[in-house]
């Protein structure tokens, strides 16, 4: 028979054995997640210009999917916003990077960042700097953003519940000020509350057509700087009831569909947001000065630009596009999303995709052509984004005198 103390020691050993077969799916899992975040800052980050150590250590160092929702893990670290729930969204890594490299962060900063949304820019900011003051506007997002941060041990992040035109004035000033959501003219509260030398990126526009803004202010004074186009959720409260252009979704079109306004000196054709991989081209374009130039040679990366517009699905029918394109060794990838495309994506009032069109799905080599497309609108879409480039295709794509018209119901 087994001793008593044989008998103990095969106990031991037999829950050893189990707990390590339970430990190495979860360790192997966290390695694969880890990488998954490394590959996405060298992809998504480090290749598009982003060199600051403090930034990128930060975007390796925070676990981005734990601040989406499950449903949406599975995409964490892909370079695209992400549905949070409340019509609000989890920005692209490189938008986050940007913002925050933008911001020049220091180690003794206190930062005010408005739009807390899941949390995941003030943890960003929380690895660099002294202290994060955050508001959000929609109570739920705010509670369960600062319920994850405190899970995850990024103390130095303080959360306000509150309409973020006010600013903080109570913890005011501000050696730095970053905001998420987009109002149409810069709250002048929030000027008030940046230090004197500090400085503040912002979004301002048109609900579908703005820029990045940096803020610095000396002597008083403001020296504001317009940067890249981009797309942000608007920032409701106050601002939103300050606005003065609202879209008009019962004739949505494209704007700079010839691709020729480039008004920040960035290379960059304005009103085209998340560009990646693009250029304005001269070489013998169909409309205007340039085209818009599409190149990739690796099949990791993406090179694309987007712009959204409103739109309502119950008067407006179907979508008239025509475009120029042409193509120079264009390979698809091996995804059958990695196409070379002009896609229009729609959405519902609470930002669920309700409908997706796939035009043109090029390949190959060949000189310009002039496509038409119809495009049938779903009647609950309320957004929608085109989205042209190779996605993840590799070759050259040049794209032209993009035009839509909506014709009614």
């Amino acid at each position: 028979m087994m001793s008593s103390y044989r008998r103990r020691m095969f106990v031991v050993a037999s829950a050893t054995l189990v707990l390590c077969a339970m430990i190495a799916p979860a360790l192997a899992q966290s390695q694969r997640v880890d990488e998954m975040r490394y590959d996405m800052v060298t992809a998504h980050i480090e290749a598009e210009g982003i060199t600051n150590k403090a930034v990128l250590n930060a975007m390796r160092a925070v676990p981005r999917h734990e601040f989406v929702p499950s449903a949406q893990k599975a995409r964490a670290y892909e370079d695209l916003a992400l549905p949070i729930g409340h019509q609000q969204t989890i920005s692209p890594p490189y938008i986050v990077a940007y913002m925050t490299n933008e911001l020049d962060p220091q180690a003794n900063d206190r930062v005010l960042e408005i739009g807390t949304g899941s949390g995941y820019q003030a943890s960003i900011l929380a690895q660099i700097v002294k202290d994060v003051y955050t508001i959000e506007i929609v109570s739920p997002l705010s509670k369960q953003a600062e319920k994850r941060m405190k899970d995850l041990g990024y103390t130095n992040v303080h959360c306000l519940d509150g309409d973020g035109f006010k600013g903080w004035p109570e913890q005011a000033p501000f050696d730095k000020i970053i905001v998420t959501c987009s109002p149409e003219n810069i709250p002048q509260p929030l000027i008030d509350q940046l230090k004197d030398g500090g400085r503040m990126i912002i979004p301002v526009g048109e609900r579908y057509q703005q820029s990045f803004h940096l803020l610095v202010k000396e002597n008083g004074e403001l020296k504001d700087e317009r940067l890249a186009s981009t797309l942000f959720v608007p920032m409701t409260g106050i601002s939103e009831e300050r606005r003065r252009v609202q879209p008009a979704p019962d004739h949505p079109q494209v704007a700079n569909g010839s691709f020729d306004l480039d008004e920040n000196e960035d290379e960059k054709p304005d009103g085209w947001h998340y560009q990646r991989q693009t250029s304005m081209c001269a070489d013998s374009p169909m409309d205007g000065k340039y085209c818009l130039r599409f190149e990739n040679n690796d099949s990791a990366l993406i090179s694309q630009a987007l712009q959204g517009s409103a739109i309502n699905g119950r008067t407006v029918g179907t979508l008239h596009l025509t475009y120029w394109v042409r193509c120079t060794g264009i390979v698809p990838g091996r995804e059958i999303s990695e196409q070379a495309a002009l896609v229009v994506h729609f959405y519902d009032n609470i930002r669920r995709e309700v409908g997706t069109a796939v035009l043109g799905k090029w390949r190959g080599s060949f000189g310009w052509q002039n496509a038409k497309s119809t495009v049938v609108v779903p009647p609950s879409a309320k957004e929608l984004i085109l989205r042209i480039g190779l996605n993840g295709a590799q070759g050259r794509l040049d794209l032209d005198d993009l035009q839509m018209t909506a014709v009614k119901r």
